[in-house]
């Protein structure tokens, strides 16, 4: 049985608004996030439909340095009135054609969202190689203030899908979500913490910030998440003061397996997010939009929010056109282990594990496999004549000579 996690504490002391509006300055700057945004320059290659009743457009828009982040953007084939966004943050490796990402996107895109997914960088169309699960952006560049880029760029990047939720006329800007799993559960907390447009956060195998020389501090992603971190230091209780900054923008639900050796969850469980919670109120002056938990016993590192629980969460936040909380419960579920079996889906090794991916129970999306080909964006050859408006080794050489100039 599944355990779901909240406290409600009052208290009269609180950050002040300036405070708040200081401090995600000051992230932004420690952490070399533009300031205004890039301009998008959106362009929309092709379409297709992976599933009925979802269309999905192949997607271009810009990033730091001019460069371009290709995504697939998944959306009811009809819509009336406004509809919710949801970004999908992937974890180490993944990308748009990793299966949960666009499993999630055909499925919310069922419940009525747009569904923003993308390769991060180092990753896909974004690989030198143009290969995926390559961790290209983990390697270590020992120059002072690259890893803070880095973690700046991951954040800049889930801001420009917010951008671009933002500019399309059916999507609702105050239905907007993002889901994080493992490291994009890190880089999500910290997005929400300084983009005030998110209204509910979804962050699953992450979300357990911790102090002085804790997990997040000390983990071999030092580009990504050690290096960022760090960065940080001048807000104190650093996670208490995150997960302020994500109150004072919307609600935030954090989900986890209670045997995820990943993200150190059986030494961050549900005293340690007590804890966490406690100190969270304490500076936010009040529970409303603290975030809550839930824990599955037994479940290790996985993507979550396929689960009923996590929709059902999301269908009360952003209102689905399609989905209610109580529809949600009927909805008929699927092994993903079974589905893959069925599908030809290829799950690797640790995905293949009943506590991790291959065991979620999750909502079934009546989904085929889809392919590499059908999820890349830029024809190859094209891509291969713009291949540095792509490629991390580009923004690599761009963010050394910055890093380096100041100096």
């Amino acid at each position: 049985m599944a355990m779901l996690a909240l406290v409600v504490i009052p208290c009269s002391a609180a950050v002040s608004r300036s405070q708040i509006s200081k401090w995600r300055t000051e992230i932004r700057n420690a952490l070399f996030i533009p300031e205004p945004l890039p301009a998008l320059q959106t362009r929309v290659w092709s379409t297709f439909s992976p599933a009925p009743g979802v269309m999905a457009d192949r997607v271009t828009y810009r990033t730091e340095y001019g460069m371009l982040i290709p995504a697939i953007v998944y959306r009811p084939s009809s819509v009336s009135g406004k509809v919710p966004g949801i970004v999908v943050v992937d974890g180490h490796g993944a990308d748009k054609t990793s299966w949960y990402s666009w499993y999630t996107g055909v499925l919310y895109a069922r419940a009525g969202a747009v569904v923003v997914t993308y390769d991060p960088v180092g990753e896909g169309e974004r690989n030198d190689d143009h290969r995926d699960a390559t961790g290209e952006h983990d390697k270590v560049i020992d120059v002072p203030g690259v890893p803070q880029r880095m973690g700046g760029l991951m954040i800049t990047d889930v801001m420009q899908a917010v951008s671009y939720l933002h500019s399309l006329p059916q999507v609702d800007p105050h239905r907007i979500a993002v889901l994080g799993f493992s490291m994009g559960s890190f880089v999500s907390a910290l997005t929400g913490a300084v983009d005030p447009r998110i209204h509910a956060l979804l962050l699953t195998g992450g979300g357990d910030l911790d102090g002085p020389g804790g997990y997040w501090d000390s983990s071999h992603a030092v580009m990504c998440q050690a290096g960022p971190w760090h960065a940080l230091t001048f807000l104190g209780d650093r996670p208490a003061a995150i997960f302020t900054l994500n109150a004072r923008r919307g609600p935030t639900f954090i989900m986890n397996g209670t045997n995820d050796t990943v993200v150190a969850i059986p030494e961050h469980g549900p005293k340690f997010f007590d804890d966490l919670r406690r100190r969270t109120i304490a500076m936010n002056g009040s529970s409303k939009n603290v975030f809550q938990t839930w824990f599955d016993p037994g479940a290790s590192h996985r993507p979550a929010w396929v689960l009923k629980v996590a929709a059902a969460w999301l269908a009360k936040n952003l209102h689905f056109p399609n989905w209610s909380e109580r529809k949600v419960k009927s909805l008929p579920v699927v092994s993903i282990g079974d589905w893959a079996a069925a599908t030809g889906v290829p799950l690797n090794r640790s995905a293949m594990r009943p506590d991790r991916d291959a065991g979620l129970e999750a909502i079934s999306a009546g989904l085929p496999r889809l392919t590499v080909e059908q999820l890349t964006v830029v024809p190859l050859d094209e891509w291969q004549q713009r291949k540095e408006e792509f490629v991390y080794s580009n923004w690599a050489r761009q963010a050394i000579a910055d890093a380096e100039a100041k100096r």
